[in-house]
């Protein structure tokens, strides 16, 4: 079973309307692509921050500051930076709630001012325990505007750039994650770098992340709207309208604006009905019954199987993701680069920087690719670049180690296979796991799904960045092979059990997963409500008669009053 005919027709009318999509379309769309860039403040100050504590461990005032502890490559330095992913973990499970409660605008206003605590804490250091709080306090921030970010410009944006637009996301934290290598390498130059390096060399790495938070933080109170998605969700229904005629530049009267309402309407309203389908008796609006559904839709995707299958999907992406070994590289860099015995540190930081550098220019071209060329083959194209430089460094680390100083020329080259390991990964699995995180579930189960999909991705994360510092001390090189053989795993994974989802209809997905009609239902069910509100009448394929329509929505207003239901959020890093 193909799209539906009204599914078609809508398509058809938005593109005719709406004129061209990527670089031309956020061009046209002047007013919503500049909310989205600025939005995207929260992406950049997760990417500085994610790169910004591989600087400073290696500084020896920050080391002295910790009493050593920083300077341990084990298990103890692992906590130390693995701690933000854990707390990372807890934001990104609080930020459904808090989006959907608070309002996309608020809860940026709570993450930037948590993570402002965080960041303050850190900046008290006097020894490890104000790291470990600080770090912590400064994840919850992180986590949440990872979330929160993503999908408030996904709900901002048309349909004919929100691909775009919500890549800006990753692309701004690469741009960060460059920032702060290069920051760290200039500020690692006061006071010298031996011991009596100045505090200020890492202090002002930390700081600093505090000012785009609040430029953030600003805008979102003084100019930012709100999503109109939310408003939606919450009953106000024609200060939605009102809010999308502004970002589109036009009046509520313009057949485009309007199409966009009732698509928003039409989401919302498949939204509640499919609730009040499996779940009739937990209807009362109450946070009690909203939780319980949250809890059993939750619970649908381990216990149905072919949802089962498409968490699998989802989980082993993230985790092939992570544990490819590139926040093993982005944390921990400095430090493999170091035993190289490059000559200084100032040296090694710069060798970092450039890996900041290709990882953001490389992002580029998959915003350009993915849907040319198809995810399974970047995937798989990426993975074979990534294990081939993982063996490769493997084997000139066994060669030459220990012997560097006579042997600089073998380790540049492995630094420039690092480089290329970052490059492979930038393009690849960095936006294109996400892709496919957010394809494999069915429309009813696409927010919790991909929610799933990014708990995954935290863990790990948390897993790679507490288990690389004991395993660059056990063995540099050692370290390299595992995480080659883990990309192979990967490779074979994505070969056998990853399905090609580009140019794929959510019923052809029933069909890959084994289910029974699942998504087809869904798509009855939007065709159904699409018709009732009048959205197909719009588009001039079919609807209800003029009293008809109006007599449903009125039906329907009083029921938004009444009650609103939970709507989750979806997290993207690239596109949706």
């Amino acid at each position: 079973m193909g799209p539906l005919p009204g599914e078609t027709a809508i398509s058809a009318k938005r593109a005719e309307l709406a004129g061209k999509g990527g670089i031309l379309g956020l061009i046209s769309n002047k007013k919503t692509s500049l909310i989205g860039l600025f939005a995207s403040l929260g992406g950049f100050v997760y990417g500085y921050n994610q790169g910004m504590f591989a600087q400073v461990l290696t500084m020896k005032s920050f080391q002295e500051a910790t009493n050593g502890y920083a300077a341990q490559t084990s298990i103890e330095q692992g906590m130390l930076t693995s701690v933000l992913e854990l707390g990372a973990w807890v934001g990104t499970l609080a930020n459904g709630y808090l989006a959907d409660r608070l309002g996309r605008r608020l809860t940026v206003l709570v993450a930037v001012a948590v993570f402002c605590v965080g960041v303050i804490v850190q900046a008290c250091t006097q020894n490890k325990d104000y790291v470990f709080a600080g770090r912590f306090v400064t994840g919850l921030g992180v986590g949440s505007l990872s979330m929160v970010v993503p999908l408030y410009n996904a709900e901002l944006a048309p349909p004919e750039i929100r691909g775009s637009l919500v890549a800006v996301q990753q692309l701004a934290i690469t741009f960060g994650i460059m920032v702060s290598f290069w920051i760290g390498y200039g500020t690692n130059y006061i006071g010298g770098t031996g011991a009596g390096q100045s505090d200020a060399a890492w202090l002002i790495p930390i700081c600093i992340q505090i000012l785009p938070a609040l430029v953030l933080a600003a805008g979102m109170i003084l100019f930012m709207p709100q999503s109109p998605r939310h408003l939606m969700n919450t009953g106000r229904e024609e200060e939605c309208l009102q809010t999308l005629a502004r970002l589109r530049g036009s009046t509520t009267d313009d057949l485009l604006v309007r199409i966009e309402h009732l698509e928003i309407k039409s989401l919302y309203l498949f939204e509640r009905e499919t609730a009040a389908e499996k779940y009739p008796h937990l209807q009362d609006g109450s946070f009690k019954s909203n939780f319980k559904m949250g809890l059993n839709d939750y619970m649908s995707l381990i216990t149905n199987k072919s949802l089962f299958k498409r968490t699998s999907v989802a989980c082993m992406i993230m985790v092939f993701q992570q544990w490819n070994g590139i926040n093993a590289i982005n944390y921990y860099a400095p430090y493999i680069f170091e035993d190289m015995q490059l000559p200084g540190n100032t040296t090694t930081l710069l060798a970092t920087g450039v890996v900041g550098i290709v990882e953001f220019l490389f992002t580029i071209p998959a915003v350009l690719w993915v849907d040319q060329i198809g995810r399974k083959k970047i995937l798989i194209a990426g993975a074979v670049g990534m294990a081939t430089c993982h063996f490769i460094v493997a084997g000139i680390i066994g060669g030459y180690q220990g012997r560097w100083l006579e042997n600089q020329a073998a380790g540049w080259t492995a630094i420039v296979f690092v480089w290329i390991f970052v490059i492979n990964f930038a393009y690849s699995w960095g936006p294109v796991a996400w892709i496919v995180t957010s394809e494999v579930f069915p429309l009813s189960m696409r927010a919790k799904g991909v929610s799933i999909g990014g708990s995954s991705n935290w863990l790990n994360n948390f897993a790679v960045a507490t288990a690389t510092s004991p395993f660059v001390k056990a063995s540099t090189y050692g370290t390299f092979i595992f995480f080659g053989c883990v990309t192979v795993v990967g490779i074979l994974y994505v070969i056998f059990f990853v399905p090609e989802t580009r140019g794929r209809t959510l019923e052809e997905m029933d069909e890959i997963f084994g289910s029974t009609g699942l998504a087809a239902a869904d798509a009855e069910r939007k065709h159904r409500i699409e018709s009732e509100i009048g959205l197909l009448a719009l588009v001039g394929v079919e609807g209800h008669s003029g009293v008809e329509k109006q007599d449903f929505e009125a039906s329907h207003n009083e029921k938004v009053v009444e009650t609103t239901t939970e709507a989750p959020g979806t997290h993207t890093n690239t596109t949706q």
